[in-house]
């Protein structure tokens, strides 16, 4: 009964939500916590087997679709597919990404385009596609998953920041333009959050970040789909153009 009353006090029930990369760890408890809150997911995923894992897990009441950011040509065409099926999506999550690190006198041209495309590229297409609907029905809100290191840099990752850095300043730009549509356009940066790629790490990497950040811990996906919530919620109506950051004191504005 708790749950149900923060619910409805959130004004969450019954929402469309369209959320990219759904299948990975960030965004699998984006879905969790979405669904907890008794929205509609539509699932996107470039990988067929984790879609139908996703179909297992979270029912067919939910809609499925398979979504290769790196094939530009399939990407406009199913995310208009998606849009003219679901012309009533209350929010979009841009969450997926990839990473192909390098250092950048060894970075190859595909490993710097395919993480472009990827990462920033895919949301002028998606958003593209998607915010017309919005601006119609006037509301909306766009939530981009960034990255801590999109503020700090990182070796290795000059492709990776790059396009993190470039979804913030996309997104400003964006908020100021349908600030006065009732959209409110926001973004999270997290920080080192718990997932296989951090499980590989030995305890000796492990140490370094923790020297980084002043909680001594990693976060978990969980934290990053709490604020995800409230930024989707009625009571975030105010907030627009800003990056949460969640990432343990790693980095202060």
């Amino acid at each position: 009964m708790i749950l149900r009353n923060l619910i409805m006090d959130l004004n969450l029930m019954n929402k469309k939500i369209l959320i990219t990369g759904a299948s990975g760890g960030i965004g699998r408890s984006l879905c969790t916590s979405f669904i907890e809150s008794q929205y509609k997911i539509i699932f996107t995923s470039s990988n067929n087997e984790n879609l139908e894992n996703l179909r297992s897990d979270f029912g067919d009441k939910h809609s499925y679709y398979f979504m290769d950011l790196s094939q530009t040509d399939h990407m406009i065409s199913t995310i208009k597919k998606i849009s003219d099926e679901n012309p009533d999506i209350d929010i979009l999550i841009n969450n997926a990404g990839i990473t192909k690190d390098n250092l950048l006198l060894r970075m190859k041209a595909d490993q710097w385009n395919d993480v472009i495309n990827v990462n920033l590229n895919s949301n002028f297409y998606i958003i593209k596609a998607i915010i017309p609907n919005m601006i119609k029905r006037k509301k909306g809100k766009i939530i981009g998953i960034t990255s801590v290191v999109a503020l700090t840099g990182n070796p290795g990752q000059t492709n990776y920041t790059a396009s993190k850095a470039g979804m913030i300043s996309m997104y400003k730009s964006l908020a100021l333009e349908v600030a006065q549509r009732n959209i409110n356009i926001n973004l999270i940066a997290p920080g080192f959050i718990e997932s296989p790629m951090t499980s590989r790490l030995n305890q000796n990497q492990k140490n370094q970040i923790m020297d980084r950040i002043p909680m001594k811990k990693f976060g978990s996906p969980k934290d990053i789909a709490n604020i995800a919530v409230f930024l989707a919620s009625d009571n975030a109506s105010y907030i627009t153009g800003q990056t949460f950051h969640v990432n343990g004191g790693m980095f202060m504005l």
